[in-house]
């Protein structure tokens, strides 16, 4: 059996910023990677950053879809396809659900960083003033 990676790029105005978002099907795995690229984009700047970020770019876990089965497909049918993808100007609802489900397990993990390090500062601020109370007691 053999695994079948595809990807796909989109990129759209998303008002003040342009954006790109990076869709990868590996099997029935899809994940997407979300990059602001600001002002509009030239092809040649967009072809020279896939060609030196793309093994960089930190996709987001991959989340199940169905496998699309492997075919060849009409020419003309691809060209119509891809006139159809370049006129929504849009992403992918999966695309979307993989970005929002990646947002939400950083902002967990944050979450729990942060509680993490005001435990910490909470713990330190407690041994001072114990040490504090040590050091009265002796009288100096």
């Amino acid at each position: 059996m053999s695994l079948r990676v595809s990807g796909q790029l989109t990129v759209y105005f998303e008002n003040p910023f342009w954006v790109g978002v990076f869709e990868r099907q590996e099997g029935d795995q899809l994940s997407v990677c979300r990059v602001v690229f600001g002002p509009e984009p030239k092809d040649y700047e967009v072809y020279a950053f896939v060609e030196d970020m793309y093994f960089r770019l930190p996709f987001s876990r991959g989340l199940e879809t169905e496998e699309n089965k492997c075919k060849r497909i009409n020419p003309k049918r691809l060209q119509r396809q891809i006139k159809k993808a370049t006129e929504n100007r849009g992403i992918r609802t999966k695309a979307q659900e993989a970005i929002q489900q990646e947002r939400d397990t950083r902002k967990s993990e944050s979450k729990k960083h942060a509680k993490a390090v005001r435990e910490e500062q909470k713990r330190l601020r407690f041994q001072e003033k114990q040490e504090k109370k040590k050091q009265k007691k002796k009288g100096h």
